[in-house]
């Protein structure tokens, strides 16, 4: 792609309603445009990496044996008013009305929704465990929507649910997400912590905040620092495996604020090991056994001729928040340097040639090398422009290619001037080049 057919308006400076990292960024480099408070047009460059977001996501959710639906983003208000939560959501809920004056309402999550296919669709318990996903807009009416995407009023999100029989097989679907949302932020290159959290108003008294940590963050966090040494590569997915697993995980003191208590956590964590600090939620799991099925009346038959009521979970991420907290944790916004991990980035390499007016070599050498790229399925961008090489880099480690290939007088035969945004130089030839990058990719692959 060249930089001078690409749709990104970059800014030479960053804007001045921007306050934190991801927005000023996504704002300056052109990835999204304010349509209105709170609500934002995805430009191609921020299209691409939510995305690529969302494949991770698909393809993790797809490995735990959950099947993908897509639910409206208008609801009926009569199966909120059935569940009870039509009055008690608050006016983050915005309501309105169609022509015949039915009231409607833009979903800010999907508990009651898929509550009502479930029980218009199944009858038995011979149709158990079934776990459903979709990924779809959703519309909160934030008071005061602010950091850009990061609390915006409609953002992009994957929620999924899980319908079981007992107490036991629900905690069992609770653990394969649990699982799921780990395998899907390390892909992502994102060290993500579960922590006891409040249930707020999805209900229920189990549920965990997938945070990473970021300054920027509006969640407090209080936990013990061994638990970033903790992984889970030998985990299967059976009841056993899973079971250790969070327990693994749950061993070590990790709550938000909502959960803190200070003698526990004194009592449970060392001096030397307690890490107070701020983060991001990238991820959010609820159980909440019987509190929809009951209240919707969605039971199967059970042996016997008995009925009851299922047990239901469901378990978000925020796909598009996720694009904001990638970058809160990856750039540097000091040297303005944004490095996306490979796994998601717009582009995998930027080739940056040292255009003369007289002399169109470099870019010939550059439109080369991009045909051999892409023969090995690796993206690149192509800087066209004639502006200098400063310029050049500057915008480059702005859109953040995680590699950069310079073109000019440096490059010596066979040999290119190969570099990570902000690093050292290295000369090296096409062919290696080729190899550090699928090596690097298949490393991501193999994750899945």
């Amino acid at each position: 792609m060249l930089l001078s057919k690409s749709f990104i308006p970059i800014l030479k400076n960053n804007p001045s309603e921007a306050k934190i990292k991801s927005h000023q960024l996504m704002l300056r480099v052109g990835m999204i445009k304010q349509a209105s408070a709170g609500i934002y047009s995805w430009l191609p460059l921020g299209f691409k990496v939510m995305k690529k977001i969302e494949k991770i996501v698909r393809e993790e959710q797809d490995k735990i044996g959950a099947q993908e639906i897509l639910m409206p983003t208008i609801q009926s208000s009569e199966i909120w008013k059935e569940s009870g939560r039509y009055d008690d959501y608050g006016e983050e809920m915005l309501r309105i009305k169609d022509r015949q004056n039915r009231e409607m309402l833009y979903g800010p999550t999907n508990e009651e929704q898929v509550t009502e296919i479930f029980r218009s669709s199944l009858k038995s318990y011979k149709s158990l465990p079934q776990l459903l996903y979709h990924i779809q807009w959703k519309f909160r009416d934030e008071i005061r929507p602010r950091f850009g995407i990061m609390r915006g009023r409609e953002f992009y999100m994957k929620d999924a649910y899980s319908f079981d029989i007992t107490d036991e097989d629900a905690f069992f679907s609770y653990n394969k997400f649990f699982l799921s949302y780990l395998r899907t932020f390390k892909r992502l290159s994102l060290t993500a912590i579960p922590m006891a959290a409040d249930t707020g108003p999805i209900g229920g008294n189990l549920s965990h905040e997938f945070i990473i940590l970021a300054d920027t963050g509006e969640s407090k966090i209080f936990t013990d620092k061994r638990i970033f040494d903790l992984t889970n590569d030998d985990t299967e997915l059976e009841k056993s495996s899973l079971e250790q697993m969070r327990k693994r995980y749950e061993q070590f003191y990790s709550v938000t604020d909502e959960k803190f208590n200070k003698v526990e956590f004194e009592k449970m964590v060392s001096e030397e090991n307690r890490l107070i600090t701020k983060g991001i939620e990238v991820g959010h799991i609820f159980y909440f056994g019987d509190k929809y099925s009951k209240a919707m009346d969605t039971a199967v038959d059970l042996p016997g001729g008995k009925k009851d009521f299922v047990k239901m979970g469901s378990y978000g991420i925020g796909v598009s928040r996720l694009v904001g907290a990638i970058i809160e944790a990856k750039y540097d916004d000091e040297n303005e340097i944004m490095k996306w991990p490979l796994s998601v980035a717009p582009y995998d390499i930027a080739l940056i040639p040292m255009i003369n007016k007289n002399d169109n070599s470099a870019l010939e050498k550059a439109n080369k090398i991009n045909s051999e790229l892409i023969k090995n399925n690796i993206e690149a961008i192509i800087d066209d422009t004639d502006e200098n090489y400063s310029s050049k880099i500057k915008k480059m480690n702005l859109i953040g290619a995680p590699y950069q290939i310079i073109i000019g007088k440096k490059s010596d035969g066979d040999l290119l001037e190969f570099k990570e945004p902000g690093g050292e130089t290295q000369n090296l030839s096409l062919e290696k080049i080729i190899e550090i990058i699928t090596k690097q990719k298949a490393s991501n692959w193999f994750l899945r």
